[in-house]
């Protein structure tokens, strides 16, 4: 392999917005990855939950080449078919009456919030404006997605912020009963609080949720942009509560690596925005669609989503065996294939030299903050994959507890 592009022209040529690894990816199939010299990793990562159905997909492949010899790009004066025919599939498998279709995470979740402000203005007054997020959240980069999400150091650089935002804790039904009030408009919530500790949300929880917000006239909006499309074992996340949200936010793995963001929203809140509300230039652009199409075709199956309940019981099982032997974790927690393993006490705050040291055994982890080991694989990953994972993973254990 040419080893000509190097890794520190990142550090020469690029804001240093991120701090890469060292080696650089260079060839990827299934749940295997290859770097420049050649070195083979097993990926547990999945681009962040993002390459749902592992990298190079064949049949991915085959209907993005058909759809590059057809149309890449119409500007927002045209539709396409591809993204009709996407529309419909995800209102036919949702509680969903219309979609917007954008980017990303941060662009979904950025539309569901501006929608529910000027439903709230619409339809209440200028006076019904607050939104309730929760602590530990992550909802996106942009202004106000960031401003929401309730990590402060991710927002507090770049102040005044928007306002009217409040945060409560997670999985706390007394907090919101005593907060909650006329003036809210919308609650936004993880059904799985990914970048801040994978922590699934209490069932009861959203059920009072989903109640307060009746309550009080506010929307309940959920953040699926990790959670769904199979990632927990469900189509979307909401399936496994029985509460319902008035919007739901999607994106990462709804593409299976190509970018795509969706907001799905009930027919009363659609309304509100009309030509001119809102925008993209790219969102739901024909390639980016007829890939998601074919995702959707392939997760969405009662067999396939039965596979990922399989996988999460061969992952906990390995984990909690791993963890017999070696005394790292105190808790293994998620769902389907979003598995966060947290920290025993003595080694808070290593997460990332504990991801670090993977690599270097040839497998590729997340974490999600200071104090959790984070894996969001292929929902299709092969047994094989899981072994080799898993010794990798073994020999990591080994190195972390002795260094």
């Amino acid at each position: 392999m040419s080893n000509t592009i190097q890794r520190s022209w990142f550090d020469q040529y690029m804001v240093p917005c991120f701090s890469p690894a060292q080696f650089i990816p260079v060839r990827a199939k299934g749940s295997r990855v290859w770097d420049q010299e050649g070195k083979e990793y097993v990926d547990f990562a999945g681009g962040i939950a993002v390459n749902s159905l592992g990298h190079a997909n064949d049949e991915l492949k085959k209907v993005l080449t058909s759809q590059i010899e057809s149309m890449w790009h119409v500007g927002n004066g045209y539709t396409n078919e591809p993204v009709l025919k996407l529309a419909k599939i995800l209102v036919e498998n949702t509680f969903a009456d219309k979609v917007f279709f954008c980017n990303s995470g941060g662009e979904a979740n950025e539309a569901a919030l501006k929608i529910a402000r000027k439903y709230a203005l619409d339809k209440y007054g200028s006076h019904k404006n607050e939104i309730i997020s929760f602590e530990n959240s992550f909802h996106g980069r942009t202004l106000f997605t960031v401003t929401v999400g309730g990590q402060p150091k991710y927002s507090q650089d770049f102040a005044p912020l928007p306002q009217q935002i409040s945060h409560l804790p997670y999985n706390d039904i007394d907090a919101i009963k005593a907060h909650i009030s006329e003036n809210t408009c919308a609650v936004i919530v993880e059904p799985i609080i990914g970048e801040g500790g994978v922590i699934p949300a209490d069932p009861a929880f959203l059920k009072a949720l989903r109640e307060l917000c009746d309550q009080h006239q506010a929307l309940l909006i959920f953040d699926e942009i990790q959670t769904g499309v199979g990632r927990t074992g469900y189509f979307y996340a909401y399936e496994e509560t029985g509460v319902e949200p008035d919007i739901l936010t999607s994106a990462k793995g709804l593409g299976g690596g190509f970018p795509i963001g969706a907001m799905l929203v009930k027919q009363p809140i659609a309304e509100v925005f009309q030509p001119g509300s809102h925008g993209t230039t790219f969102g739901g652009n024909p390639l980016a669609a007829a890939v998601a199409n074919q995702v959707v075709a392939l997760v969405n199956q009662p067999e396939f989503l039965a596979g990922v309940q399989e996988r999460h019981h061969e992952f906990i099982k390995r984990m909690a065996d791993l963890n017999q032997r070696y005394h790292v974790f105190s808790e293994l927690r998620g769902k389907g294939l979003l598995l966060g393993a947290e920290l025993e006490k003595k080694y808070q705050g290593k997460a990332k030299t504990l991801s670090n040291i993977a690599a270097e055994e040839g497998l590729i982890a997340l974490i999600a903050g200071p104090n959790v080991l984070r894996f969001a694989p292929a929902l299709n990953i092969e047994e094989q994959d899981i072994n080799d994972g898993f010794a990798r993973l073994e020999n990591a254990l080994k190195r972390f507890v002795q260094e």
